[in-house]
Order: C-alpha cells, then structure tokens, then sequence
C-alpha cells in the first residue's frame, strides 16, 4: 500500500482504544530531558591528591611530576639538545617535544618533566632566558595553582 493510498486501521485494544487512537496520542521526544525533566543530581570526580611539596600557590604538580612548559625553542633542536641543557639540574623522567606534520620541525615548544619540586625549580631558575642552538627560551610551570581568591566551585 502506498503512502496516499494508507486507511486509519481501528483495531480494538484490550481498554477499548484503537490502534489510530493510540497512535494519536503519542509523541515523538527528541533531545535531552524532553523538556520539562531537569537532572539536578550532582557528581564527585575524582581528584588528583594534593602533594605539599611546592608553595599554596604557584606551580602544581601533576600526576607523576613537576612539569616545565619551555618555549621559545629552536626549530632544528632535538631531543639530545633539550636533555643536554635540562639534564644539568636533575633527572629528566619525561620529555615532550611535539613536532609539525607538515614541516616535520619542532612546534617550538618542549615540556620537561622532572621527580621532585627542588631539581623543577633549579632548572627554571637556570634555563629561562637562555639559550638552545641560539635562540633565547623561556621556561615556566606548566601548570599553576590559582591564587587566594575564593574556593567556591564554579558550579555553585
């Protein structure tokens, strides 16, 4: 049967109502909530453990380490360039140097990630302004505690 020549078929239901009539009655719900329902139950996540080896507020750790964010950085440098000049203030446990797919050159940016607060600072101290394979970089904490302020939530 095609869609012009389609009848209302009434078939009897056990309450008396007809398939037509039921079918009336019914309507379709898109998107979330459908409308009127609103979900106010609030979730915890979980939470990386505050570690007191750093200030109340600065830099942060992360979850393995204390993470350097260097910028600034030559092009044509590699792995061995960024470990030679950082491995002189501690051990390296991680490093980071993203390259361009495109050009297949460094992004201009490393993340050096080192064990404990002490070596992180030392290094920070040391290599901001420097210099790798003639180009001056900067060095900074990756991530940062915010400052005093208020500790309410953004979702209050």
């Amino acid at each position: 049967m095609s869609r012009r020549g389609r009848e209302r078929m009434d078939v009897d239901l056990d309450d008396g109502e007809t398939v037509g009539g039921v079918r009336d009655k019914a309507r379709r719900k898109k998107g979330r909530g459908f409308g009127g329902e609103t979900k106010t139950e609030v979730q915890d996540f979980e939470s990386v453990d505050q570690v007191e080896d750093g200030p109340a507020h600065g830099p942060q750790r992360s979850v393995e380490g204390w993470i350097l964010f260097v910028s600034g950085v030559h092009e044509e440098a590699n792995d061995e360039d960024i470990l030679d000049k950082f491995g002189e203030y501690g051990t390296i446990k991680n490093m980071h140097l993203n390259l361009d797919r495109r050009t297949g050159y460094i992004k201009g940016y490393a993340l050096v990630e080192y064990e404990t607060f002490k070596e992180a600072k030392n290094a920070l101290e040391a290599a901001n302004n420097s210099e790798i394979l003639g180009q001056k970089i900067s060095v900074d904490w990756a991530f940062v505690k915010p400052s005093g302020g208020s500790k309410r939530s953004r979702r209050d």
